[in-house]
């Protein structure tokens, strides 16, 4: 069924917020862009009937089902984005439709229009008069994008659903996560130079830019999702590429990243050789800076389930300590496996069989080779939230569009969300 005018509208509202994490204002920990997508969010659901709370300000939810239900199905999903960054033909937080069927605009993918395909399955429902048998909450954390602390406050205070998918990764449905381990490689002392690329670890930077002896250097890459970085242009490998030998001498860590990071397949420069289930280690070089406070590069890494994120430190300190710098770890989230064949991812692989014909470039041959779970790179509210299974929103045999420029989703591929949630409700609630 087609969108109606208020789920346009709403669409259109929710996209325009723009909802990237900052430093905390007053109470609110994330700054005031993320919760002002949450309130928009709930007021909405209010006045669609839903039940809704807050806790702490980090986190919100809306519900439907009887009150009373001692069940409770949930869909949780984020309402931040990762900053717009460069290469844009639309207004990135205005909603566009194009010509040839694609909506635009940051988040609209991940993972604002999945939360608003959730949100317009449980509507549809309510109006449809469907009778639930156990609740249905969908629950809005406010920063996946860096810290997921939003929904571990959940977790911590609020009530935890029975089963809960997270609309935030691939179809048909996801068993493995790999680790995601941010290790940051920098001097202390002052920099000889200045340099500054990139402004979120988990995204492949689009522009980098050094001033050494007083000369400008500039170069320009293709942003992508960090956990797949073979999809973009890193800006800081073709900034060392323009760069003479004379030129990275000043610099401990463009020394560093010259030799060790821009020639190497992350296998080689992290010393994970492990390859499992979940597949090989990647790696994304991702935030450049350089100046009179040091300088460092931080690194973006997806290792497989069953690698040792110990050795993985080890290894970037022994390499780091020929250069005179030092390593840190700034972030890690432990990798994530479940069973393939428990009714639950069963039941998910199932109803994607039957939905998958509606998703745009499917072919016929499709039904036997993306019938089975995957394991992925990136991260998702499953490893944060008990009980919880990732489940699509993206068809896999189209490109990822997280994170990059022009972010687009076909109208019809968010028409068949919704379809295929409100199925999962259904199942499930």
């Amino acid at each position: 069924m087609a969108l109606d005018a208020f789920e346009m509208k709403f669409l259109e509202d929710l996209i325009a917020i723009k909802s990237t994490g900052s430093d905390p204002e007053g109470d609110l920990p994330y700054g005031r862009a993320p919760f002002s997508a949450l309130e928009f969010f709930l007021r909405t659901a209010e006045e669609c009937g839903m039940r809704t709370g807050t806790i702490d300000n980090r986190v919100g939810y809306c519900e439907a089902g009887p009150a009373d239900a001692p069940k409770m199905f949930g869909i949780v999903c984020h309402l931040d984005v990762v900053p717009e960054g460069t290469g844009w033909e639309t207004d990135p937080f205005t909603l566009t439709l194009t010509d040839d069927g694609y909506l635009c605009g940051r988040g609209i993918v991940d993972d604002k229009g999945p939360a608003a395909a959730a949100f317009f399955a449980i509507r549809r429902l309510i109006n449809s008069g469907y009778e639930f048998k156990n609740r249905v909450r969908l629950i809005l954390g406010t920063d996946e994008e860096r810290t997921c602390s939003c929904v571990e406050c959940y977790a911590d205070k609020g009530e935890l659903p029975y089963i809960a998918i997270t609309p935030d990764a691939e179809f048909p449905v996801i068993y493995a996560e790999k680790g995601i381990l941010n290790v940051k490689v920098y001097s202390d002392e002052p920099s000889k130079i200045t340099a500054f690329a990139g402004t979120a670890a988990n995204m492949v930077p689009a522009s980098a830019e050094a001033v050494i002896n007083g000369i400008r250097h500039e170069a320009s890459g293709v942003c992508s999702h960090a956990s797949r970085p073979e999809l973009g242009v890193n800006a800081i490998f073709e900034l060392v590429k323009a760069l003479g030998d004379e030129d990275m001498s000043a610099s401990p860590v463009l020394s560093y990243i010259n030799s060790k990071l821009a020639s190497r397949h992350a296998r080689e420069y992290s010393g994970c050789t492990v390859t499992d289930d979940s597949g090989e280690i990647t790696g994304n070089p991702s935030v450049l800076r350089a100046g009179s406070e040091g300088e460092s590069i931080t690194i973006d890494l997806r290792y497989p389930v069953t690698a040792s994120k110990d050795d993985i430190l080890e290894h970037f300190a022994q390499e780091a300590s020929g250069y005179g710098l030092k390593v840190c770890e700034t972030n890690h989230m432990a990798p994530l496996y479940k069973e393939k064949d428990t009714p639950e991812i069963k039941m998910l692989t199932d109803i994607w069989s039957r939905h998958m014909e509606h998703y745009d470039g499917f072919k016929e041959e499709y039904l036997s080779i993306y019938k089975d779970p995957l394991a992925i790179g990136g991260g998702t509210y499953a490893r944060h939230m008990p009980n919880t299974i990732a489940f699509g929103m993206q068809a896999p045999w189209q490109k990822d569009q997280c994170h990059q420029a022009n972010e687009r989703r076909k109208l019809t591929d968010l028409e068949a969300d919704i379809d295929i949630l409100e199925e999962a409700v259904r199942g499930f609630a």
